[in-house]
């Protein structure tokens, strides 16, 4: 191995959404990792900056080491994207290319709940990889334990899966949270406001106070998950948000598209139908008198009476005023999904200005 150098320059290039703030997150902590490491001067620049995809669904290698050119004398570029990476049937949390210096990392595969620890162990453990000489004793202590790299007989290319078992579904959460699920339920006021206008009904119709109170707790949740099916249904059908693999070799990875978007709107729906559960809930309770409640009812009425009509009037509100409600602007429909914005990054023409931010 070479000796030391004086300097270590680093550019670490994150993709827009969750990348980009997990990386400011860390940044500070990582530069003074690294001073740690490697007891050399350090320099630590970030960027924004939406990657590229090749119509086959791959990254553009060449596109991504462009992205060095406008930073002088950088020693090691790592990438820290949102784009899912699968190979040899297992996800792929790293991939290093010696022969260009470079290390991708792929965010959704570390998990939904990343932590910092897990974050600064993958990316020391990648550069660990890519400077020219051995790693400090101290700087050991940051390498991975709970996975390996693979074999390093081919020096300018390796490989860091995730576990066999544990791997598929931790990619699967961590594209469910880059989606932003919480962000997404505003984007449906539109529906808010016709479930809304439509569960109030339960308010004031002593008929579905009637029904709320004889229908069983089974039948009530069970009516309550149907109306979310149906409303997630609807969603993604209107939208046609349901990818379909181009190729054969794009089934597995498009297969995670279409669970993270189903997982994203349960999500998404369930927010908004306890949204409306609890605002007719409110609603019930000022509005209906308990006394006139038992006489209707028939029996004396009580807080669990008041939940259940809230219940049934937030399902009859997903079915009658949710469906044919929308997204509120095509805007967020091309931003809510994997797989909507994997399409963008392949036919993008040039690159959009206002997806690029510099931090020197």
């Amino acid at each position: 191995m070479d000796s030391s150098p004086q300097a270590l320059r680093v550019l670490l290039v994150a993709d827009p959404g969750l990348p980009s703030r997990r990386v400011t997150s860390i940044r500070d902590d990582f530069e003074s990792l690294l001073q740690r490491a490697y007891s050399v001067q350090t320099t630590l620049r970030t960027r924004t900056n939406a990657l590229r995809l090749t119509p086959d669904q791959e990254l553009d290698l060449d596109a991504v080491t462009e992205l060095r050119e406008d930073y002088e004398d950088t020693d090691i570029l790592l990438v820290l994207t949102e784009i899912p990476r699968h190979t040899q049937g297992d996800p792929l949390v790293a991939e290093i290319h010696a022969d260009s210096n470079l290390a991708i990392v792929s965010c959704p595969t570390l998990g939904a709940w990343a932590t910092k620890k897990r974050l600064l162990k993958v990316l020391m453990s990648s550069i660990n990889r890519l400077v020219p000489w051995d790693p400090a004793n101290d700087s050991r202590k940051y390498l991975l334990n709970w996975s390996h790299w693979s074999d390093r007989s081919d020096q300018d290319h390796q490989t860091l899966h995730a576990h066999t078992f544990t791997g598929g579904p931790r990619m699967l959460l961590g594209m469910t949270i880059a989606n932003d699920p919480w962000r997404t339920v505003p984007k449906l006021s539109g529906a808010l406001a016709a479930a809304s206008a439509t569960g109030a009904f339960g308010i004031f119709y002593s008929s579905i106070w009637q029904m709320s109170t004889f229908l069983s707790t089974a039948r009530l949740l069970s009516i309550g998950l149907a109306a979310i099916v149906v409303m997630v249904g609807w969603l993604i059908i209107s939208h046609k948000l349901w990818d379909k693999p181009v190729t054969e070799g794009l089934a597995t990875v498009i297969m995670y598209y279409n669970l993270s978007t189903v997982l994203t709107l349960l999500i998404t729906v369930v927010a908004l139908y306890a949204t409306l559960v609890a605002l007719i809930l409110l609603g019930g309770v000022v509005v209906i008198d308990p006394e006139f409640m038992t006489q209707q009812i028939q029996s004396e009425a009580s807080f669990a009476n008041y939940l259940d009509i809230a219940w049934l009037s937030a399902a009859m509100g997903v079915v009658a005023g949710g469906i044919g409600a929308s997204f509120d602007s095509d805007v967020d429909v091309r931003s809510l999904t994997h797989g909507q914005r994997m399409r963008q990054r392949v036919y993008a023409e040039q690159k959009d200005e206002d997806d690029r931010i510099d931090d020197t």
